[in-house]
């Protein structure tokens, strides 16, 4: 197991945690500054995605369906926060 890759993709996922909390808390108050934040959420939900995916590798078991699970949901959200930003270009 890769503890020293984890401590980097807890952060990343914490920092992910910490975007969306923004971006909703702005989109929920209609804020012109929640286009940027969903450009910026996109581009950290696809790192922490990335991140989650390289551990995959490293773990087995319930860590490595969570890790994987991450990185789908990463990505999701990313694809979501990237159309909604180009909505807003439309």
């Amino acid at each position: 197991m890769d503890m020293r890759g984890m401590s980097k993709c807890i952060e990343l996922c914490r920092d992910c945690a910490d975007i969306c909390l923004l971006d909703a808390q702005l989109m929920s108050r209609n804020s012109p500054f929640h286009i940027q934040s969903c450009a910026l959420c996109a581009d950290v939900c696809e790192a922490c995605a990335t991140e989650c995916e390289r551990m995959v590798a490293s773990h087995e078991g319930d860590m490595k369906s969570l890790l994987q699970r991450c990185a789908d949901i990463c990505r999701h959200c990313a694809e979501a926060c990237r159309q909604m930003a180009a909505m807003a270009h439309a």
